[in-house]
């Protein structure tokens, strides 16, 4: 599979070293502007970038019949229209906040504690995320998943992230801590506490790779497809 890497930074230099141990071709990358005709040589695009950068560089894929698989996080506001522009050229794109096979997984088993928790009121319900602190978006998108998986199993309405400001919320809403710690990679962790005891899952990644491998496995999935995807697709057979 010949693969261009759109964001040529920490992550795209650790799925370029994973899709060549993997067999694939790296025929194009870049951090700058989409040189069009080095695009066209690719199968797939895997686009990791920035948010003002987002939505332009997955049209241009769209606008050159490149299936393109992004990780970008902060730029949601602009999903919808993505989607639409994507059944629009009939085009291949699948978003992830968060590629790795272990999120993935976490996020299937906050979704059923979270349906288990709902109507447990002595329960306070609190998220907390951890990453390096050259992470310009926050609270993270892999957070924001979290909680959005839990407003839709439970009786939770809405999050906020909490900040010395922010300290009172209602009983609907999910307070989000963000702390920034140097060469953190991503811990994430949703905690239930009540008086008397307190349950917890948390997801620690230990590198790069994990996200990755599953940005690789996505593109491999979506090459030879049309539509929008998503995670729970290329691993259907998982979770």
């Amino acid at each position: 599979m010949k693969i261009a890497i759109l964001g040529y930074g920490r992550m795209g230099k650790t799925i370029e070293k994973l899709a060549l141990k993997a067999g694939h071709e790296i025929v194009y990358k870049t951090s700058e502007k989409i040189d069009e005709n080095a695009l066209k040589k690719a199968d797939v695009a895997i686009e990791f970038t920035i948010a003002e950068a987002a939505f332009e560089n997955i049209s241009t894929c769209f606008e050159n019949n490149i299936p393109v698989v992004s990780g970008t996080t902060g730029w949601m506001e602009k999903f919808d229209e993505i989607v639409e522009l994507c059944n629009e050229k009939n085009g291949s794109f699948l978003y992830a906040s968060n590629f790795s096979v272990g999120v993935n997984l976490f996020f299937e088993l906050n979704n059923k504690l979270a349906k288990m928790m709902s109507n447990q009121s002595d329960y306070h319900l609190e998220l907390e995320e951890i990453h390096h602190t050259k992470k310009r978006d926050a609270p993270s998108g892999t957070a924001i998943n979290l909680a959005e998986g839990i407003i839709e199993n439970s009786t939770k309405s809405d999050w906020k992230l909490k900040t010395e400001k922010t300290q009172n919320f209602s009983e609907n809403t999910i307070p989000i801590t963000a702390e920034r710690i140097e060469n953190v990679k991503g811990t994430h962790k949703v905690e239930y506490k009540s008086a008397i005891d307190a349950i917890e899952i948390k997801h620690t990644a230990f590198s790069r790779d994990g996200f990755a491998k599953g940005a690789i496995l996505a593109a491999e999935f979506i090459a030879d497809k049309k539509g929008v995807f998503t995670m729970r697709d290329v691993l259907q057979n998982i979770i």
